[in-house]
């Protein structure tokens, strides 16, 4: 759906992350829509008034006291199509949850029935903080659109999660708002998502690893969170969880297939986004092997294949997405994997491709299908990478009913 012809309210807090306003702002009214900035006093700190002015449909508004109209948070409120909030610190957020209306932004948030979208933006050790996240499920059980924050480098040089979302996030994320039956079509379906690379032991110390960050499964499962999804997490790495998804934490290959087989009964969808491991040590040494005993012979077996049990005992409804990290031959083998594990879909990417796969906050994809038709993905963050997986997820699932 289109923001042309829309109202939209542009609320701007006190973060270094305002600066980004700006190109949120420029984007919407390039798009066509009518685009209301309001600023709090702290966000005058970091970006001036005169730039979100010059570039929004009409002057920056910044306080209940000094507007042309005696109630403008109701006249703003009313009279928006929809609120975004970008950057929202912790502050505005909490005010917002809790009703306290002690600014024009969070006067004009209550004061609204028009779908709100809030980008929170801070330092990691802020967004985790038990607060916070309370307050983010606060307002998202009351409707409120979460684009939460990305990896990446934060003020003061830190690397971590809070950095704002992109601008190309935040506004796919005010189309899927202005357009509600879009918003939930995930509503009621229990999704299975697997992350991070399983790892198996050699002894008390080592392990065959592999390069998995598990970024992208931690995507899947915050957009299908957002999309009304029930979120189940089955992950190996020590991340953030994502808002509104139950977190299961195993290391092993057949730690993670017994807990994918122990929650098919209940899942609409399973989306294996893990990179587990192949081969394990037939037997792990229970003591630290000693360099200086010499080199030790590790005999290797097979793992269990998680998704070729699940093909033996999935029901019809259920759909079920496999993953392929491949450095060659990267579709031949994606069609072959998707033939042999009975997979609704297969996401195939080349992860010797710059930017691509392991440890980056991007990726470039291929959805590859059994009767053919790939849906090729370019280089994206991978939240919109995820967006795409569950938009072939929900047409895939409704096919099946």
């Amino acid at each position: 759906m289109s923001v042309s012809g829309k109202r939209i309210v542009v609320g701007v807090s006190g973060g270094i992350a305002a600066y980004k306003a700006v190109e949120l702002i420029r984007s919407l009214v390039d798009a066509g829509a009518h685009v209301i900035p309001v600023m709090t006093e702290d966000a005058h700190r970091f970006i001036g008034e005169v730039t979100l002015s010059a570039l929004a449909s009409e002057p920056v508004h910044k306080s209940l006291w000094s507007d042309a109209s005696p109630i403008p948070h109701t006249r703003l409120g009313q009279s928006a199509d929809l609120i975004v909030v970008a950057p929202a610190t912790a502050r505005v957020m909490s005010a917002y949850a809790t009703g306290s209306s002690e600014d024009l932004l969070t006067a004009t948030l209550i004061a609204t029935r028009a779908p709100v979208v809030v980008c929170p933006a801070m330092h990691t050790e802020m967004w985790e903080h038990p607060a916070v996240q309370h307050n983010i499920s606060v307002l998202r059980s009351r409707g409120v659109t979460i684009v939460e924050p990305e990896d990446g480098r934060l003020a003061g040089g830190d690397i971590g999660r809070g950095r704002l979302a992109s601008t190309k996030r935040i506004v796919e994320a005010i189309e899927v708002a202005l357009q509600p039956e879009l918003g939930h079509d995930l509503h009621g379906l229990h999704v299975v998502v697997t992350a991070g690379g399983t790892r198996e032991p050699i002894d008390a110390v080592r392990v065959i690893a592999n390069r998995s960050s598990g970024k992208q499964g931690y995507a899947v499962a915050s957009v299908a969170a957002s999309r009304g999804a029930k979120v189940t997490l089955i992950t190996t790495v020590d991340r953030p969880a994502p808002t509104g998804a139950d977190v299961v934490c195993v290391e092993t290959a057949q730690q993670m297939h017994d807990a994918v087989l122990a929650l098919l009964p209940t899942t609409d969808v399973l989306i294996m986004s893990a990179a587990v491991a192949d081969f394990r040590p037939v037997a792990a040494a229970s003591t630290k092997i000693k360099k200086h005993a010499g080199v030790p012979e590790i005999v290797l077996e097979p793992t269990a294949d998680i998704l070729q049990a699940v093909s033996a005992h999935r029901r019809d409804t259920q759909v079920i997405v496999g993953f392929a990290a491949e450095t060659t031959d990267v579709l031949e083998n994606a069609r072959d994997k998707v033939r042999r594990k009975f997979l609704d879909f297969i996401v195939a990417n080349d992860v010797s491709a710059p930017g691509v796969g392991f440890a980056h906050d991007t990726n470039a994809v291929t959805l590859v299908f059994p009767q053919g038709d790939d849906v090729a993905v370019a280089l994206s963050d991978k939240h919109t990478i995820a967006s795409v997986i569950l938009d072939s997820v929900v047409k895939i699932y409704r096919e099946k009913q």
